[in-house]
């Protein structure tokens, strides 16, 4: 049976640091080096996880990242050399619906 692959979309991929310097290093590398068509810094949030045990409580920057779905694998392998976490968070989510034109800048800037 032929494999079919997905229409390609936008995607949008959160990460949380630990500081706003990480947020904006990430931030400005990331859309610099075109592995990504935007990038948002948001004021610090409260996050809630278990690390190695124990319950941990830490204030963090939600970073959102806009890119072609195809372009994915190319960002995480990227995200996980520059990010300072030793496991950092980097999840996907698919856009539903997005204006053609949107998505055809993204393409564009996305190299």
């Amino acid at each position: 049976m032929e494999e079919k692959t997905a229409p390609d979309t936008l995607a949008v991929v959160m990460t949380t640091v630990g500081s706003e310097a990480d947020a904006h290093r990430l931030a400005h590398t990331l859309v610099a080096e075109r592995y990504v068509a935007c990038a948002q810094v948001l004021p610090p949030i409260t996050s809630y996880y278990r690390w190695q045990g124990s319950l941990q409580r830490e204030a963090e920057f939600l970073l959102l990242l806009k890119l072609p779905s195809t372009a994915y694998p190319r960002l995480e392998q990227r995200l996980r050399q520059l990010h300072p976490y030793q496991e950092p968070e980097i999840l996907a989510l698919p856009a539903a619906q997005v204006s053609a034109t949107y998505l055809a800048w993204a393409r564009e800037q996305v190299g």
